[in-house]
């Protein structure tokens, strides 16, 4: 009964945070001026870009090592693992200046770019070690307060303040919302056994990590970059007032992804990590199938209600750019819907350790939009752009698929799946 409670309260703390970042999407289309609003959504999709780059997707072995270890060596890892970040920070932050030199973001946005990214990734961090702790209560606590409360608070101002529609307020308060979730993740860690950080840092567990993190990086990257490249791609081609429209229906659509991954995927991987860890063959497949059917039921529900919001609120926006770029809300609500199916078979080669069949597909997946949205972009215009993106949702899915198949039931033999297989 108690981790019921917990999971009802989770889901409805981060469904909470999932509504307050519609409506912030929402209110800064509604009071930005388009050209302002495209550009916040190169900036956010710029961060998000880093913030992959940002920790070598060393998460990625981190905490499956983290799921399957004891409590009393939980601070010696992180703090293992915070190793691996500062000197990503050393060599990666600089980098980003070059964004900035080569004129796809305006040097005024450069005060706001760091900060938020540096903050983003350690908030971020915080949010996945209590994932993988099993705290995911106090996980959605510090996601509500990293996405959702700042979100609520700028809304109802830009509503009663004309002051606060400019999107130096929305980047102030995107920081100060991210300080705060910083604060609250690391309360909850410092209340760890720390008797383990008398060992000394683990060089050789780093150096391995590393080694396996590395695919992980290079798929992330990959995957990541179709959701960077589309957007530059389409300022590029039609401005940043269109790429505005872009950025509602791609947050329209995205949402649903949100809710999928928020309310099913992230209670349900750690449990098929350590089912495929144990050798539970009967646990996977029975998580297997309970990760299918909700996916595939919540993907449903929620793109159908996207379907039936969509006109109301472009009512309510009363711009004339959005309306006139509907159909972008279209491609990108079907793409979405097949990006979430190919979660369950995602999951299923996390789960397993099939690393490079991840990357592999995340790699071909990159190189199908481009060729697809290159070939289609002087027949479509814009819209190739989305066009582009449900292609390679759709490889991306029939290729996690064959592999899953090919590879039949885990063995049930737990030390097939402790090292990286091709």
């Amino acid at each position: 009964m108690h981790q019921l409670l917990i999971r009802f309260f989770s889901a409805g703390l981060r469904m909470a945070t999932l509504l307050a970042k519609f409506a912030l999407v929402l209110a800064l289309a509604k009071f930005l001026p388009p050209a302002d609003f495209g550009l916040y959504g190169l900036l956010f999709a710029t961060v998000m870009f880093f913030l992959m780059a940002l920790g070598f997707d060393f998460y990625t072995y981190a905490h499956r090592e983290l799921i399957v270890t004891g409590q009393g060596q939980c601070a010696a890892l992180i703090r293992n693992q915070a190793v691996v970040y500062l000197f990503s920070y050393a060599v990666l932050l600089p980098i980003g200046l070059l964004i900035f030199f080569a004129g796809y973001l305006p040097w005024t946005l450069a005060i706001w770019f760091f900060p938020i990214l540096a903050l983003e990734h350690i908030a971020q961090e915080f949010n996945r070690l209590l994932v993988a702790m099993s705290q995911q209560g106090w996980a959605s606590v510090v996601l509500f307060v990293r996405h959702g409360l700042w979100s609520l608070i700028l809304v109802v101002w830009m509503y009663l303040s004309p002051v606060a529609q400019n999107l130096d307020w929305v980047l102030l308060a995107w920081t100060v919302g991210l300080l705060l979730a910083c604060i609250l993740g690391l309360s909850r860690l410092w209340q760890l056994d720390r008797a383990s950080l008398q060992d000394t840092v683990d060089w050789a567990w780093i150096r391995r990590g590393l080694k396996i993190a590395a695919p992980f990086l290079v798929a992330t990257l990959c995957l990541r970059a179709l959701f960077t490249v589309d957007r530059y791609w389409i300022e590029a081609i039609a401005g940043l007032e269109v790429l505005a429209a872009y950025v509602l229906f791609f947050g329209m659509a995205n949402a649903v992804f949100s809710v999928v991954d928020a309310s099913v995927v992230s209670f349900l991987y750690p449990r098929l990590v350590r089912a495929v860890g144990q050798g539970d063959v009967a646990g996977y497949r029975k998580l297997t199938r309970s990760l299918t059917w909700q996916v595939v039921l919540t993907t449903a529900f929620f793109s159908l209600l996207a379907l039936l919001l969509v006109h109301p609120l472009l009512q309510w926006l009363d711009r004339p750019i959005y309306s006139e770029h509907i159909n972008f809300f279209y491609w990108l609500l079907a793409a979405t819907g097949l990006f979430c199916i190919s979660m369950i078979p995602h999951v299923g080669l996390y789960a397993r350790r099939r690393d490079y069949s991840i990357v592999t597909a995340h790699i071909l997946s990159l190189v199908i939009f481009g060729i697809v949205t290159g070939s289609l972009t002087p027949i479509l215009g814009p819209t190739a752009i989305p066009a582009g993106l449900l292609v390679a949702f759709l490889f991306l899915w029939a290729f996690k698929v064959t592999i899953i198949i090919s590879d039949g039931l885990p063995t049930g033999d737990p030390s097939k799946h402790k090292v990286l297989q091709c």
